[in-house]
This record gives structure tokens, C-alpha cells and sequence, in this order.
């Protein structure tokens, strides 16, 4: 099976500031401690290439918006994605769990031998390490979610099989 992070993670990966802040400017200024020496960033919108959602992973029109990458001491990456209606990932896992936060819309997601769940705009999903799941629009909405996902070993997600319509139907 190919994975998100070999595939797909490399196109949303945000390039990260290398700068540090200065050292103190005074002998009574407290320095900064160690981790702390990064400044913030800002990253603004449209500053990084929106991506098709790839045919192998989707069903229907997906579009992934990078937000952020996993990197020390945060491992967990950060992307919008839109599904348009009738759209959704295939069945998949994440080694270290995501979070998904509906920003608009209407979708549906389902766990593994479970019944299918709406999911709607202010909703926050949790999905558990190692639970197969999917999620996406539902038939006659687009839906747009914000997911943040944890690296694990650096991998976040274990693509499967694909969700038949008889399964999205349910």
C-alpha cells in the first residue's frame, strides 16, 4: 500500500523559517530559554499550492489546502480539505490519530463495521489510533474539514481499499 506521507505529505509540506531570535539586548533582559529561540510564523493563505486529493486515495473531487507539517516538537501536521458533494477519502488508518474539524458543510464519516455518522460545520471529530474509518461530503453537500493528523515514526496514515458507493450509501 502507498502511503499519504510518501505521496501526497511532500506537496502540503510547509517550508519552515530557519531563523532564530537575537540574543539579549540588555545584561538585565532574561534570555529566552533553549526551545523557545524560534520566532513565531505566519503563514498566510494561498502562500502554498492547493492539491487535487489523488484518485487512489478519493472518490469524487477533493481539493487538500496546506496548513503546516509535522515537525519537533509538534508531531502532527495540519490541512483544509474540501470534498464536494458525493466526495471522500478511501478506508484508512492513522498510526498516532487526527482530529477533524468541519468547518462548513455537511459530510459523513464511518468507523469499521459501524453505521454511517453526519457530521456537520462546528463538529470535532476524534479518530483513534489504528481505527478504520472514512469520511467526506455528503451526496448533496460539500463539506470542508480541517484535519490534523499525528506522525508516528514518520507516517500518519495507512491508505486501504477504496469505499464502494453500496458502503457510502449506508
Amino acid at each position: 500500500m502507498t502511503h499519504l506521507s510518501i505521496r501526497v505529505l511532500p506537496l502540503i509540506l510547509l517550508a519552515s523559517s530557519g531563523l532564530y531570535a537575537g540574543a539579549a539586548s540588555s545584561a538585565n533582559e532574561t534570555p529566552r530559554p533553549e526551545n523557545a529561540r524560534q520566532p513565531q510564523v505566519i503563514t498566510r493563505p494561498g502562500s502554498q499550492a492547493s492539491v487535487k486529493g489523488p484518485p487512489e486515495y478519493f472518490t469524487g473531487s477533493v481539493r487538500v489546502d496546506p496548513m503546516f507539517a509535522a515537525k519537533d516538537p509538534a508531531p502532527y501536521s495540519g490541512a483544509m480539505v474540501t470534498f464536494e458533494p458525493g466526495a471522500r477519502s478511501a478506508w484508512h488508518t492513522h498510526p498516532a490519530g487526527q482530529y477533524l474539524v468541519v468547518t462548513s458543510g455537511v459530510g459523513w464519516t464511518q468507523e469499521w463495521g459501524g453505521s454511517v455518522a453526519e457530521i456537520r460545520a462546528g463538529d470535532v471529530i476524534w479518530c483513534p489510533p489504528g481505527v478504520k474509518h472514512w469520511h467526506g461530503a455528503a451526496p448533496t453537500t460539500a463539506m470542508s474539514h480541517i484535519a490534523l493528523t499525528g506522525t508516528l515514526n514518520g507516517k500518519n496514515v495507512e491508505w486501504m481499499e477504496k469505499v464502494s458507493d453500496e458502503q457510502y450509501r449506508k
